[in-house]
């Protein structure tokens, strides 16, 4: 029992100092916990002050004052803690010694307080739990709502596009029908084309046979007539030979001579017969070309580009086709000089009486003036030129200008090595000289001539010496 006393008033002190002790804590939180509020208090004081050299200061003892309050609370519960544990023992002893009602009746109320204290933990835990539970929720609708806005996005997308393509579907069914049927007229046409064509060929053919027939009996008449006249020749010469020897002269010399007048008369006949021809080649060409150049003129909307072309080929085929009998005439003032160039073709087939003789002397003379002659013949240009020819002329002389200047400045640029200088010829011609002379009409020339750059840098040629009515036949 001694021991038991002991032990009980040992209980009983360690209790005592125990309760000293967490009093003094609790008393020591309360200090800390108003110094705490009165440390925010200084720190919204400064804050609304602006002070803000004291405000870290002022944050600092908080969190020092912070730190003190949690370590005092932890020992004030190790103190309720072991007080607890001491009055356990004491009640222990007390119910022992049949005192522990009270105690048991203080345990009670302290384990219910203790529930308490754990049912409002797990009250605020549960409402913790909820607000993230919320929150989670939140974040999940707003995930479904995007989910849900993207869906209905991408089906929007996928129906403008349905609706494109079957848009662009029809367009290209329509293309495809107007297609179809833009080929179907044109086979149709090319049909009819082809048939008529075939027509053509046909009737071709019928004239052709009856043309070889005309032109198979014509043939005969024709030889009947040579022999005819072959006869007579015969008959003549030997009457000439006859009186030639009678005579006493020469007759082999005097018959060969005979032949090869002849002969000449029958060459210049054929060259007339050939101009002839020529000229009215000519101008049926021109007269086709100005009917295709009218119905040009119709369907196109500027009639100057179409125009310069044909007036210069005009000026070029009368030119080529004068005499030098029917230019002099022109220079002297005979022929009128008010005609324009359309109804001159007319007038050339109608010559004088001396043409005859002005056709020997164009057999020496090229029927048109090459690039080799530069000197000018006064005698062949009339005195009054037509306005045409000039504005013609000075068109020309403008273009071949503005290309010379675009390709002296901006297409072909001078590129000389830097070791290199260019020194005599720029360029070795192989052949070196050309001769043009005796063209016919209609024909197209051609001359392969090789130039071979001799210099060290980009250079261009240019044709120069050439006359006004070659400008446009003559290319490189």
């Amino acid at each position: 029992s001694l021991a038991r006393g002991k032990s009980l008033q040992n209980t009983k002190d360690v209790f005592v100092s125990c309760s000293d002790a967490l009093s003094a804590c609790r008393l020591r939180s309360k200090m800390l916990a108003k110094q705490l509020d009165h440390v925010d208090m200084e720190i919204e004081r400064e804050e609304e002050a602006g002070n803000v050299a004291a405000v870290p200061r002022l944050q600092a003892m908080s969190s020092r004052l912070c730190t003190e309050l949690e370590r005092d609370k932890e020992q004030e519960l190790r103190l309720a803690l072991t007080l607890k544990q001491n009055l356990v023992e004491l009640w222990q002893i007390e119910t022992e010694q049949g005192k522990y009602n009270i105690l048991r009746e203080q345990l009670q109320k302290d384990e219910e307080e203790l529930q308490m204290q754990y049912q409002e933990e797990r009250e605020v835990r549960i409402w913790k739990e909820k607000i993230t539970a919320l929150q989670a929720e939140g974040t999940r609708r707003t995930r479904e709502k995007r989910e849900e806005e993207a869906r209905r996005e991408c089906e929007e997308r996928n129906k403008k596009h349905l609706e494109d393509a079957r848009r662009n579907h029809e367009k290209a069914v329509c293309f495809l029908r107007q297609s179809m049927a833009r080929i179907h007229e044109k086979n149709a046409k090319e049909e009819v084309k082809a048939q008529e064509h075939m027509e053509r060929r046909i009737q071709a053919v019928l004239s052709l046979k009856s043309s070889i027939t005309s032109n198979r009996e014509r043939l005969q008449t024709l030889q009947i007539l040579n022999k005819a006249k072959a006869l007579e020749a015969k008959k003549e010469e030997m009457k000439m030979r006859e009186a030639i020897l009678a005579e006493g002269g020469n007759a082999i010399r005097e018959i060969f001579l005979h032949k090869r007048q002849q002969e000449h008369e029958k060459k210049k006949e054929a060259f007339r017969e050939l101009q002839k021809s020529r000229k009215m080649e000519i101008v049926s060409r021109i007269l086709r070309e100005r009917a295709s150049m009218c119905k040009q003129s119709k369907g196109q909307t500027s009639a100057k580009a179409i125009k310069a072309p044909v007036s210069s080929k005009l000026v070029f085929f009368h030119q080529s086709w004068c005499s030098p009998s029917v230019c002099s005439l022109a220079g002297e003032g005979t022929a009128p000089q008010g005609k324009s160039s359309e109804s001159r073709p007319q007038d050339v087939l109608w010559e004088s009486g001396d043409e005859d003789t002005e056709r020997d002397k164009t057999l020496l003379v090229p029927e048109f003036p090459g690039l080799w002659s530069r000197e000018y013949d006064l005698h062949k240009v009339p005195k009054a030129e037509d306005p045409t020819q000039v504005a013609i002329r000075a068109m020309r002389k403008q273009m071949a200008e503005r290309k010379m200047e675009e390709l002296q400045t901006g297409i072909l640029h001078k590129q000389t090595g830097p070791a290199h200088e260019q020194k005599g010829c720029a360029f070795h011609s192989k052949p070196s000289c050309i001769h043009f002379k005796d063209f016919d009409v209609g024909h197209v020339y051609k001359k392969k001539i090789i130039l071979t750059n001799t210099s060290y840098s980009v250079n261009y040629c240019r044709l120069v010496g050439i006359s006004e009515w070659l400008k446009d036949f003559i290319s490189v």
